[in-house]
């Protein structure tokens, strides 16, 4: 029996394990402060293990973001809202998104990381506009059905739902320290994610609703 199977699931899961701590150290350092001897060392691997799977430290930063949108964009395709009215169903997606970017806050940091770069690296990813089409369809279908049964406006799309979701999940996690101390409110406490969490929905419902 060969065991080139198994080598294939070894290589494989070699390679999740380094994307995982590469997306950690590139997170918490930046791409210029991130040192792939940094996440060798935590790996317990070498660098030319590393460069042996990506081929040098800008490749397995495009690889960590790639991987870091593919995530949000596989949770948003699990949502099943075919059954759902499309004002709950629009919630549901608001809701979805907040929960995605609170417990995947790397995610976050790398988009915050890779604008301060003006999108340089993520420029060479055609595969992430590819990944977005799914998310916008899922939302044109769901404002379509919203417009048919009388309950949405019609002078919004896709992108203008996309961006106010965005904008305020992105929010909860990128402003958390500055705002919740200004504020005196931790916004990532049960009872604050609670609320927070509802809001979102509530917002985007209450303005697609809006005549």
């Amino acid at each position: 029996m060969s065991d080139q199977p198994i080598r294939q699931r070894d290589a494989e899961r070699t390679r999740a394990e380094l994307l995982a701590v590469a997306t950690e150290v590139f997170a918490e350092s930046g791409y210029s402060g991130a040192r792939v001897d940094e996440i060798a060392e935590r790996t317990r691997t070498t660098k030319r293990m590393i460069y042996y799977y990506f081929g040098g430290k800008e490749q397995l930063y495009l690889a960590v973001l790639e991987e870091a949108y593919r995530g949000i964009r596989e949770a948003e395709r699990g949502l099943d809202v075919g059954e759902l009215g499309p004002v709950e169903a629009m919630r549901r997606l608001a809701e979805l998104t907040y929960d995605h970017h609170l417990e995947h806050q790397a995610f976050i940091r790398l988009v915050a990381i890779e604008n301060i770069h003006r999108g340089e690296h993520i420029q060479r990813l055609q595969s992430l506009r590819d990944l977005g089409q799914p998310a916008m369809s899922l939302l044109d279908e769901i404002l379509e059905r919203g417009r048919v049964e009388g309950v949405f406006r019609d002078d919004v799309d896709a992108f203008d739902v996309h961006l106010i979701i965005s904008a305020y999940c992105v929010f909860q996690v990128a402003n958390q320290y500055t705002f919740g101390y200004l504020f005196s409110r931790d916004l990532h406490a049960p009872e604050s994610r609670t609320h927070l969490r509802a809001l979102i929905g509530d917002v985007v419902v209450s303005w697609l609703s809006r005549r």
